[in-house]
């Protein structure tokens, strides 16, 4: 066995409950601003975000609210959204945050698969949410995090009480967060992530994320996604950094925020950094006060990297991480940058090059899938022992599905993919939930969907599709179906019919051939 660990020293872990640990300089810190509304230039203090989580926990748990039980979050980001998120580990529960784009029917899926009991929504999703909850057979009423007078259920403010301490946990084995991923293969499942985990994971990144109190952070990322909640929301508030919120990307009003406020760090996915490179909008705005932009959640290319740093004046850096990795298992010190790479593997972790073929580990320079070991690395998939067993074996090593390289410096290098899903605009779309949803079309008997790159977005779903005979079915008509029924990140890019799907011959479609007649 061949074992690679991290070239950075190990930090010293603890096991504390998430909200103490995120918010344990908010009283050093009360008076200084911690989340600024972008849009609507509204802030919370690090006090006044202190108060209102422990006394949304109180009002939580005055409402019988308890330990073990899952609350719902359905919001765009805000400074509203820790408050929801600490206000429910600090009751002893588990968040399952969910995408706000997501259909009714997707909604409904999530809280009913999560056991979710209590749902909070931004006001303009509480409609849907109803929706969902009602498919999901959820009484009660929406709890509306944003509105004093919402269009659906009650606001959050009336469920405020008398301020509780953090109700008993433990933090290695009490799950705090529950998001949504399609892991390596399949439909959607809830990632288990206990309060060590978060904990842990930025301990962990002290010294390759490098986050300092006296940052000012861009929060387009959404809180949702593992990369936002930990990376940007829980990491810089620990930190006692200041977050300036977006509730979705704009570059015009990103860049013009960066101006205003002098934000010195920018988490970013590769379009957006291909729009720091190439937009011509960038030459508009002062972003000198920028000294670091970190990519994620999928692979940037070296050359737009060194472009968009050649433009904006500041290192452009890329880190790698998965949900079940709580996320990070690689990120790049500051000053410590190598083209292409992804970085050095954080302290207290250990990381494996294995050949898919053999099982046999692999030195340094040559290419297999990348295995990690550490204290990130999830409790399972909820209700999902067989798909949990897949990913991690009773070794405690995590199977990524990625294929890398690590070379003598210690730089890791994502080179190809053994997983199927596809990464669009870094959020992950599951071929299998789009063919699941393809072949329930009355007039089509066979589906299957790869990724086709795209300059914007990295990759697009492309479905080939088996037509029933005599159908009239059309390109547009298919993406409609589609986009019917999910959010618009997993909308198909492309359509082509096709007389058969290739599979195997035990039935498995044969995604290989499909990606050589795309990138033919």
């Amino acid at each position: 066995m061949i074992v690679h660990p991290s070239p950075l020293p190990d930090e010293p872990l603890s096991s504390q409950p998430v909200t103490g640990f995120v918010l344990e300089r908010a009283g050093k810190l009360a008076d200084k601003e911690a989340l600024i509304d972008g849009p609507g230039e509204w802030s919370l203090t690090y006090g006044q975000l202190e108060q209102s989580v422990f006394s949304l926990a109180g009002g939580l748990a005055a409402r019988g609210f308890q330990r073990g039980d899952v609350a719902a979050l359905i919001a765009p980001n805000s400074p509203w959204y820790p408050v929801v998120f600490h206000a429910v580990a600090v009751a002893g529960g588990a968040v399952t945050t969910v995408n706000p784009t997501y259909g009714a029917e997707e909604i409904a899926y999530q809280l009913t698969d999560s056991q979710a009991t209590l749902v909070f929504a931004a006001d303009m999703f509480a409609t849907q949410t109803r929706e969902a909850m009602n498919r999901a057979g959820i009484a009660g009423d929406v709890v509306v995090i944003d509105s004093d007078s919402p269009t659906q259920g009650v606001p959050m403010q009336s469920l405020m009480g008398d301020p509780i301490t953090q109700v008993e946990v433990d933090p290695h084995s009490d799950v705090v967060v529950l998001p949504y991923s399609s892991g390596t293969t399949g439909l959607p499942k809830g990632v288990m992530l206990t309060h060590a985990n978060l904990v842990n994971n930025i301990e962990q990144c002290v010294s390759s994320v490098a986050s300092q109190t006296s940052d000012v952070v861009l929060a387009v990322l959404p809180f949702f996604h593992i990369y936002g909640m930990q990376v940007l929301m829980n990491d810089q508030l620990h930190h006692g950094a200041k977050l300036v919120t977006m509730p979705r990307f704009d570059l015009a009003q990103a860049l013009s925020l960066i101006e205003r406020h002098q934000v010195t760090r920018f988490f970013a996915v590769p379009p957006i950094v291909l729009a720091l490179a190439k937009h011509p909008a960038v030459a508009d705005f002062d972003l000198s006060s920028l000294r670091q932009v970190l990519s994620g959640a999928a692979p940037l290319g070296a050359e737009v990297a060194a472009e968009a740093s050649a433009r904006i004046g500041c290192e452009v850096v890329q880190g790698y991480g998965m949900t079940e990795l709580s996320p990070i298992s690689h990120a790049t010190p500051p000053g410590n940058s190598k083209p292409g790479s992804v970085g050095l593997t954080v302290a207290n972790t250990e990381i494996r090059i294995v050949d898919s073929d053999s099982g046999e580990d692999l030195p340094i320079d040559l290419e297999g899938e990348l295995w990690i070991r550490g204290p990130q690395v999830m409790k399972g998939y909820l209700n999902n022992p067989e798909a949990t067993a897949e990913t991690v074996d009773e070794d405690g090593w995590l199977h990524t599905g990625d294929i890398a390289r690590i070379d003598d410096d210690g730089h890791v290098y994502i080179v190809d993919r053994l997983k199927e899903l596809i990464k669009v605009k870094g959020f992950q779309v599951a071929p299998a939930e789009l063919e699941a949803l393809l072949v329930e079309h009355p007039q089509i008997t066979d589906a299957a969907v790869v990724g086709r790159a795209d300059d914007e977005s990295g990759e697009v779903p492309l479905a080939f599709v088996v037509a029933g005979p005599d159908s009239g079915l059309d390109e547009q008509a298919v993406k409609d179906y589609v986009a019917d029924h999910v959010a618009t990140y997993k909308h198909l890019g492309e359509v082509r019919f096709a007389d058969a799907i290739p599979k195997s011959a035990s039935g498995k479609i044969l995604r290989r051939e499909l990606r050589e007649l795309v990138d033919g």
